[in-house]
């Protein structure tokens, strides 16, 4: 039971929930692991952006991270295990499709709360939210092709949407990361902040849009998603299937053994075993 509605919330293992008045906020919640996606928190994703588009009780969702980070991307023991055991892949992959769907077809505004690093599918949830409020220590980027992986799971998507596609290209093809400043410099992320004032701009400006009309909003919202939905239709499946094919090369398996060992990946230039 939420006491600030007195409405019940669904509880998630690794999502926490909570309501203030008309504003639902979700919460990476793996804050020992750097709320890394796990098999779990995948699942989770993909069902918790559904909860909250029928959540009756609310009208504005912020999505944030528990601790120091807003998520670190794939959980390291997670990723070397499907590595090991790429059939577990190919089922797992396509949660990020029902992720990013869910994420798009949400009519309530999202605001991504960004307390920390967002990085890869972290990086991908964060963007696909519609305002970003970041802390100015916090660092974004998307770097799959840094692990032998292709940047398939929605970044195509939604860089390209945010800066452009020869932006997009400049930082996927490298797996760069950048800092909030940068981000909000390039138009990546809206707003970077010191984080003792993060909290009160988010407050404020979701504050702003529940004093609003709400059926004007969300439709304004469903408007400018067509086209992203279009973008994710015409290219999540190749590159859910590119990914897949990706985690089987022997790239990927040296780009997580480097991850494990703390050193730089010596990569074979995608050349068959």
């Amino acid at each position: 039971m939420n006491a600030s509605s007195g409405a019940p919330l669904r509880r998630f293992d690794t999502l926490a929930l909570a309501r203030k008045g008309r504003l639902l906020t979700i919460t990476l919640n793996r804050p020992e692991a750097l709320n890394g996606v796990n098999l779990r928190m995948h699942e989770e994703l993909a069902e918790v952006f559904h909860y909250a588009a029928q959540d009756e009780h609310s009208d504005v969702v912020v999505l944030t991270g528990a601790g120091r980070a807003f998520s670190a991307g794939g959980d390291l023991d997670h990723v070397a295990h499907n590595a090991a055991n790429p059939q577990l892949f190919d089922n797992e992959v396509r949660l990020a499709k029902r992720i990013v769907f869910a994420m798009l077809d949400l009519d309530k505004p999202l605001v991504c709360r960004l307390n920390g690093h967002a990085v890869g599918l972290g990086a991908s949830i964060a963007l696909l939210c519609d305002v970003i409020f970041a802390a100015d220590t916090a660092r974004i980027g998307d770097p799959h092709v840094a692990i032998g992986l292709v940047a398939g799971d929605g970044g195509a998507v939604v860089w390209p949407a945010r800066v452009g596609l020869c932006r997009a290209k400049e930082y996927l093809l490298t797996g760069e990361l950048l800092g909030a400043k940068k981000a909000e410099e390039i138009g990546l992320i809206n707003h970077c902040l010191p984080m003792a004032e993060l909290d009160a701009a988010v407050d404020a400006f979701c504050d702003k849009l529940l004093s609003g009309s709400r059926n004007a909003i969300r439709w304004t919202k469903v408007l400018l998603n067509l086209e992203l939905k279009r973008v994710a239709t015409a290219v999540m499946d190749a590159g859910i299937a590119y990914e897949a094919v990706a985690q089987r090369s022997p790239d990927h398996r040296e780009g997580i053994q480097a991850l494990i060992e703390k050193r730089k990946p010596v990569f074979g230039k995608g050349d068959a075993e």
